[in-house]
């Protein structure tokens, strides 16, 4: 049987994994491997981070990738820098239209500022993001602005961002190849008071190739 998740990846399958609903995940990606993401059930978002395997330090930065490439948003074809200004990896294709470098981690302390001090208890992606980051010697002062994958998140008239229904669908993907070994890291967003899930966290697949 066919699996279309594969379909159009080069090189053997080094890796091949879903992470649950609104649960951490981290590997390390070979330069030049292309590690797939794929929204499972659709409208589910994807936080993300990248740090260099070879130095610690260096680490993906939203304000040199916005920069120099004079957007917001992210579109095939879009270069990822680290801090040091160097490429960390390419997006090299997926059929979503963009995908979002501004809307942040959801947090406790957020949930409880948006959504009421009965969401504090509620799981959040900088809990998931400290627990994989736990793995590799990484803490609470290492998180930088992340990438929010599939996630929709508009600029309204009056500079206000906006977090509605994504714009993703069931089996849609993000390509990504590695310009250098990096360790990458997602949390599967388990935010249920907005609609970046539909309200309803969904499990996703990580699959490395190359």
């Amino acid at each position: 049987m066919s699996d279309n998740a594969l379909s159009g990846l080069v090189g053997p399958i080094v890796l091949d994994e879903v992470v649950a609903a609104r649960a951490p995940w981290d590997a390390l990606v070979r330069k030049g491997q292309t590690l797939r993401i794929v929204d499972l059930k659709g409208n589910q978002a994807v936080d993300f981070l990248m740090y260099a395997a070879a130095d610690d330090a260096e680490r993906y930065s939203a304000q040199d990738t916005i920069a120099a490439q004079g957007n917001l948003f992210l579109r095939a074809g879009a270069v990822l820098l680290s801090n040091e200004g160097r490429a960390m990896a390419t997006l090299v294709a997926t059929p979503v239209a963009y995908h979002d470098t501004i809307g942040g981690a959801c947090s406790c302390e957020s949930n409880t500022l948006r959504y009421g001090h009965h969401t504090k208890g509620q799981h959040a992606c900088v809990e998931n993001f400290l627990q994989a980051n736990a793995r590799h010697g990484r803490g609470k002062r290492d998180m930088v602005s992340n990438i929010n994958w599939f996630m929709n998140v508009p600029v309204e008239p009056d500079g206000a961002l906006g977090i509605v229904d994504g714009i993703s669908a069931p089996g849609l993907f993000v390509d990504l190849r590695a310009e250098m070994d990096l360790i990458a890291v997602v949390s599967n967003c388990p935010q249920i008071n907005n609609p970046c899930n539909g309200f309803d966290p969904t499990p996703v697949r990580m699959i490395i190739s190359g």
